[in-house]
C-alpha cells in the first residue's frame, strides 16, 4: 500500500491560520540555502513580522510510525547550519512535530536529542500543539 505522502500539507495548512493570527507574513515552500551534502534546503514556512527577522519552520507529520521520526536529527542539523551561516538573517529556526505516530516525541521536544547534538542551540523543536500556541501570542 503506497504511503500518503500528502499528510505534510494538512500541518502546513493548520500552522498557516496560527502565524497569520500572530500578525506574521510568510511564505511557503523557501529555499533558504543548500543542506549538509550540497542540496538545495527548502523550508515549509519562511515567516516573519519584520522582514530582516526571518524564522525557517520545518513541518514534520507523523500520523503512523514511519521514516519521518529518522529524519529529524538530520533535520535539525540542517535547519541549525541554516541559521549560523545567515549572517543575521535568521536567529533561529523551529521543526514543528504533528501528528500522533511518534515513538521519539517526548526524546526530541523535551531536548533530550541535545545530548547527542552539538551547536543546535537555535534550533526549537516543538509539538504542534506548542507551536500554534506560541504562533497565536505573536512569540516566535
Amino acid at each position: 500500500m503506497p504511503r500518503d505522502t500528502r499528510t505534510g500539507s494538512v500541518l502546513e495548512n493548520m500552522v498557516l491560520p496560527a502565524l497569520e493570527r500572530g500578525g506574521y507574513q510568510y511564505k511557503k515552500q523557501v529555499v533558504i540555502g543548500k543542506r549538509l551534502g550540497g542540496h538545495n534546503q527548502k523550508v515549509d514556512v519562511l515567516t516573519w513580522r519584520v522582514e530582516s527577522e526571518q524564522i525557517p519552520i520545518s513541518l514534520k507529520w507523523q500520523q503512523t510510525s514511519g521514516t519521518a521520526e529518522q529524519k529529524v536529527p538530520f533535520e535539525i542539523l540542517c535547519l541549525a547550519e541554516a541559521v549560523h551561516k545567515s549572517p543575521g538573517r535568521f536567529k533561529k529556526a523551529y521543526l514543528v512535530l504533528g501528528g500522533s505516530g511518534w515513538t521519539l516525541r517526548e526524546f526530541y521536544v523535551t531536548g533530550q536529542i541535545r545530548e547527542y547534538l552539538r551547536n543546535c542551540e537555535v534550533v526549537e523543536i516543538v509539538s504542534f500543539e506548542n507551536f500554534v500556541a506560541t504562533a497565536n501570542q505573536s512569540e516566535l
